[in-house]
């Protein structure tokens, strides 16, 4: 059985079978063309007997191997590698199948090559996952030829590997580096005037060129003889929750990746800056019901909790709960904290109904309300309109853009600090604006 699972004829063989029977059919006029046909089958009998022997005669002639990193990063490129040779003594033609998680709906994945004896080579290919969750690699196929090409064996490795995809660590590790280096003022975050001395202090240290004069400490200067300046450094282990809204608001999707995974790959990315800032971090999602609470902690260990609770989030199709929201965070963060709301509002309406919420917890902390840009209404605005329905549809686009816009107004209205961004650039607007929050000393 294994013998006739693994036994293919390749395509070339059938073209050879065409040609025969093209000599046996002209054979009928061409008289001579009879026996030599008869030959040409003889012979081909013997190349396939003989194909057959030279891919069998070797118990394992390939081996082949699939490396998976330990976890995928969502809405990101991720390498996956293929290793592969051949025990054969002669040149082998292989043709590599993966069969990629049902996720991907990939079905023409090959990949062709040929390898000598004692060589090994390696394949690489790229996927971009777009859904968090179980991710399930099929079997790793190969079919080998000899340079006759008649017949291919197929052989099968590694069946059923998992591998989990994760909110995007690619992104978390993008930021990681610049927070690290306080170069966070690169890749597009704006540099933030500091106003006052709101910040704790740090030390005394010698005047430099560049140092404002206002610090300049007067007793440590007769002391010293020299111009002496005090240093200050934002406040640290402030609470700061990232708050994810799950419903059905949220379902949205912009360049495959639904609203609510751009949330959750932020709010992974500001989570780890702020902890590298020295700030505790906390996180709420909630939709119906308060589904995930990670009470604010400065622990640098504390981000693979948030990670783990952050890839099983999921989303709903109910309409979301403010009103449980604010009973919950009333009850359990009880000293002033900066609060970063991932939601979103399609109509000014539905802010208004929110509203009463959002404005009693701006009361007791620092309310930052997070919502997108219809990137795809932008796109529409963008263009010409060709016709009266063309004409009618990009109106409505404006509307709808007008909107968001005064969205954002009514909530400043009032003192919350607002975000409106598009969904691809939603990390880096969180991040400045909690880089703002704190340079200006609002928490």
């Amino acid at each position: 059985m294994n013998f006739i699972r693994s036994f293919y004829i390749n395509n070339v063989f059938f073209r050879y079978i065409s040609v025969l029977a093209g000599c046996f059919v002209l054979s009928y006029w061409i008289k001579f063309l009879y026996p030599i046909a008869w030959l040409l089958t003889l012979l081909l009998i013997g190349l396939f007997l003989f194909d057959v022997f030279l891919l069998y005669a070797t118990g394992t002639g390939i081996k082949a191997e699939r490396k998976l990193p330990k976890k995928l990063s969502n809405s990101d490129i991720n390498p996956i590698k293929i290793f592969f040779e051949t025990r054969y003594g002669f040149k082998t033609h292989v043709s590599i199948i993966d069969e990629l998680p049902v996720q991907f709906q990939k079905r023409d994945f090959n990949f062709e090559s040929s390898i000598i004896k004692g060589d090994k080579k390696q394949f690489d290919y790229e996927v971009r996952p777009v859904d968090r969750g179980e991710y399930v690699f099929g079997n790793l196929i190969v079919f080998a030829s000899s340079p006759l090409r008649i017949v291919k064996r197929k052989f099968m490795f590694q069946k059923d590997q998992m591998v989990p995809v994760y909110p995007s660590i690619i992104q978390m590790q993008q930021y990681d580096f610049l927070a690290i280096s306080n170069r966070l003022s690169s890749v597009g975050l704006k540099k933030i005037r500091k106003i006052g001395h709101t910040q704790e202090f740090e030390q005394i240290k010698e005047y430099v060129q560049g140092d404002d004069i206002r610090t300049l400490n007067w007793k440590a200067t007769a002391k010293q003889s020299q111009l002496m300046v005090n240093q200050y450094q934002d406040e640290k282990s402030q609470p700061v929750y990232s708050i994810i809204d799950t419903g059905r608001v949220m379902k949205m999707p912009f360049n495959e990746l639904k609203l609510l995974d751009y949330a959750i790959n932020s709010c992974l990315a500001f989570s780890n800056v702020t902890l590298k800032r020295n700030d505790k971090t906390g996180l709420i999602a909630f939709s119906k019901n308060i589904e995930t609470y990670v009470p604010a902690i400065q622990k640098i260990t504390h981000l693979n909790t948030i990670l783990e609770k952050l890839y099983n989030i999921g989303n709903s199709f109910t309409d979301s709960d403010f009103g449980l929201l604010y009973g919950h965070i009333k009850r359990k963060i009880t000293h002033r904290s900066l609060l970063l709301l991932y939601t979103n509002f399609e109509h000014i309406s539905a802010l208004k109904r929110q509203l009463p919420y959002l404005l009693a917890l701006s009361k007791k902390h620092m309310l930052v309300v997070i919502f997108f840009e219809n990137s795809e209404l932008e796109k529409l605005i963008s263009t010409d309109a060709e016709n009266i329905q063309a004409i009618y549809h990009k109106s409505i686009a404006e509307k709808f853009s007008l909107d968001k816009k005064l969205m954002q107004k009514e909530l400043e209205k009032y003192g919350i600090q607002t975000v409106l961004t598009k969904p691809e650039e939603l990390t880096i607007k969180a991040i400045n604006k909690y880089l703002e929050i704190k340079a200006r000393g609002l928490l």
